[in-house]
């Protein structure tokens, strides 16, 4: 059985197109699926990095795409009231709602519908509370408190192994320490997992040994 650890953070539209997708690209393959939620603003701040939607024409770029994609896919996808947004208590409940840090896809899959089916304010209050609740009475999930300090220090330690992972972005897919970033690389990710030989060539396995011919400092504000 194949152990495929998915890191994502609500904020992200590709991180919902690429959970959406995920079975279909495990079709025929014996896995089991770990969900991790991290922050993935403090994956950005560790590298020196903005988000897509941080960035003039890059954001109204990227809203365009996803919303194709959606469409090319199959997936509903309707933008929040606004975005991006502080997705800190959502990860933090996704995390209440399980044991170890690691919810089950009912949960990922509630919360990330709440972003990103509705066209509502993702960060809003009473629909948080509503969403808390609606999880809480489910059978099959044990909820802690969202602002206690054990599910702080959860999502905190699973953000942190995402960066020392070398992870940079979200969605990424990691087996066996190969990392596979973005909602793209799922056909990769498949190859991989029914052994595809290019993943032991030296197109792979080499790619990081390329010397850097320049390196810009970061410009002064």
């Amino acid at each position: 059985m194949k152990e495929i650890h998915f890191y994502f953070d609500v904020i992200s539209p590709y991180a919902w197109l690429a959970f959406q997708a995920l079975p279909k690209a495990l079709e025929g393959i014996s896995h089991r699926v770990h969900y991790h939620p991290v922050v993935f603003g403090a994956m950005l701040k560790h590298h020196g990095q903005l988000g897509p939607a941080e960035m003039p024409g890059k954001r109204d770029w990227t809203y365009r795409q996803v919303m194709w994609l959606a469409k090319q896919q199959g997936t509903d996808l309707q933008m929040p009231a606004s975005h991006p947004f502080n997705s800190l208590a959502l990860l933090r409940l996704a995390v209440a709602a399980s044991d170890n840090g690691e919810p089950n896809r009912y949960v990922v899959e509630s919360i990330f519908k709440h972003v990103w089916c509705t066209g509502l304010e993702a960060s809003d209050a009473e629909r948080f509370a509503a969403l808390q609740s609606h999880l809480f009475s489910q059978a099959n999930v044990s909820l802690k408190d969202p602002q206690s300090v054990e599910v702080k220090q959860l999502l905190q330690q699973q953000t942190q192994e995402a960066i020392d992972l070398g992870l940079f972005g979200v969605p990424s897919m990691v087996v066996n320490g190969q990392v596979f970033w973005g909602q793209d690389a799922l056909p990769m990710l498949r190859a991989y997992l029914q052994g595809d030989a290019w993943f032991e060539s030296a197109d792979w396995q080499d790619a990081g040994k390329l010397p850097v011919g320049i390196r810009r400092t970061p410009a002064s504000k």
